[in-house]
């Protein structure tokens, strides 16, 4: 593992020690990467190579003529990913830097200036390390971000449906909540096979829906163009297309996790205590992520409110198992998540105390969480809505999520399983402090006009 600056004291004053000799730097692009080692390793100690395969190894082989043992590079668009993991797989350590971080401290902006700046900030210790999960954590974490692609996608298709049934005149959305449901879906397949009649594309609806019969009969008199029909028929068939791809991409995923738990899990997870939470809401993975989870982490993180099987698969995906080993304190991976204010002092005064404006997938996924804890009847829910009464909605989210990550990081961290009592007091003993608290001030007003009289 890299290390990190130190300090040392000479007879001229304090200077920084060089903690990572055998230390490399890459400036990579689409192209080409520039990868330079200290002098004293090779004549030509800065060197231009080709980005393909093939090249990839060479500069493998290289290092290691050199005697290299840590390399750092920029996290560049995606171009780094090949480099990093065959690099990692020849048995370097390499440190991701993030382009904002090693920027400021560069000269003239060429290749060569920028991998020879990453070598010699890197073996001081001063290039910081992005977070990256392992690489079957990767794999699931691709794969996710794909199915959260494939859902995004495929509720445009439910859009394009929509809108050629409102250019028929087909009010079916004003009378179905979901036409994606069991009853929408019917009467919309109905339509495209042919049948064009109001009662008996009624009659498919399921007797739970609140609108009646004649009600939804109503909704389906429309022009019945042939061309909406067209591009109503090709919407369902791509939403059907991408619902199919959804399923084999959660396949996949269970199949990775699976294998991911397999590695992990060596019997030190304790039995399951099931959360029994819903998990029939639209787009939920069919998988049994919950158990995958307990696994992974050693504890049941589905047992915090506003946890659900989506989100949970995201988190193993962006985290994978040994992510509190890689934050040295629960702060500093609030702050990782971008849900701690960036507080700037000057002068000895708060003069700024924003989120920077920047999107972190975990932070999103628990302040996704956060929102839907709003109106449940748990010590979690209180607290947003005390927040909420504080600073306002945005604002509760934004607390809630950094309290969930506080809770995760310290559940898995000393593998303790969620205790409501330690997030804050239930809505029951905060009405009863709301009377306490109403009585004192009740006493004091009778004393004042006691005074007074």
């Amino acid at each position: 593992m890299a290390k990190v600056a130190r300090k040392i004291k000479t007879g001229k004053g304090l200077r920084l020690k060089i903690v990572n000799p055998d230390a490399a730097g890459i400036d990579v692009a689409d192209g080409e990467m520039q990868v330079c080692v200290p002098e004293d390793r090779d004549g030509e100690n800065n060197r231009r190579f080709d980005s393909f395969t093939c090249d990839l190894r060479v500069i493998c082989s290289w290092l290691k003529a050199c005697r290299i043992t840590t390399v750092a590079m920029e996290a560049t668009g995606v171009y780094w990913l090949n480099i990093f993991l065959m690099l990692q797989r020849e048995g370097f350590d390499v440190v991701l830097a993030n382009p904002l971080q090693v920027k400021s401290m560069m000269e003239v902006k060429t290749d060569e200036a920028d991998a020879e700046w990453l070598m010699l900030l890197h073996s001081y210790g001063l290039v910081k390390p992005c977070f990256q999960p392992g690489d079957v954590a990767r794999q699931i974490r691709n794969l996710t971000r794909h199915r959260s692609t494939l859902i995004a996608t495929a509720a445009c298709e439910v859009q394009h449906m929509q809108k050629a049934m409102e250019q028929m005149n087909i009010k079916l959305s004003t009378v179905i909540r979901d036409v994606t449901g069991k009853s929408g879906m019917a009467i919309i397949r109905a339509i495209i096979g042919g049948n064009h009649d109001p009662r008996s594309l009624a009659r498919l609806a399921d007797r739970r829906c609140k609108a009646s019969e004649e009600t939804i009969a109503k909704s389906l008199e429309g022009t019945w163009d042939e061309d909406l029909l067209l591009i109503l028929r090709q919407s369902v068939e791509m939403y059907d297309t991408y619902q199919q791809k959804v399923a084999e991409c959660e396949l996949e995923i269970e199949r990775l996790m699976m294998r991911y738990a397999a590695q992990v899990d060596e019997g030190k997870a304790g039995a399951l205590a099931r959360a029994k939470k819903r998990n029939g809401y639209k787009n939920a993975p069919c998988i049994d992520v919950e158990k995958y989870a307990q696994a992974l982490f050693g504890v049941n993180l589905m047992a915090m409110p506003g946890m659900g099987a989506g989100a949970l698969m995201g988190l193993i995906g962006e985290l994978g198992h040994d992510f509190v080993s890689k934050f040295e304190t629960c702060e500093k991976f609030c702050k990782w998540c971008n849900l701690s204010p960036n507080n700037k002092i000057t002068g000895g005064k708060l003069i700024s105390s924003h989120i920077p404006n920047r999107k972190n997938p975990v932070g999103q996924i628990l302040r996704l969480c956060a929102n839907s804890v709003s109106r449940e009847k748990s010590e979690m829910g209180a607290y947003f809505r005390r927040m909420k009464a504080k600073d306002g909605h945005m604002q509760a989210i934004v607390a809630t999520a950094h309290k969930m990550a506080r809770i995760i990081y310290t559940m898995v961290k000393n593998q303790k399983e969620y205790n409501p009592r330690l997030v804050g007091c239930n809505e029951k003993e905060l009405l009863e402090r709301r009377i306490e608290r109403a009585a004192r001030q009740l006493q004091k007003l009778n004393e004042k006009l006691k005074k007074v009289a």
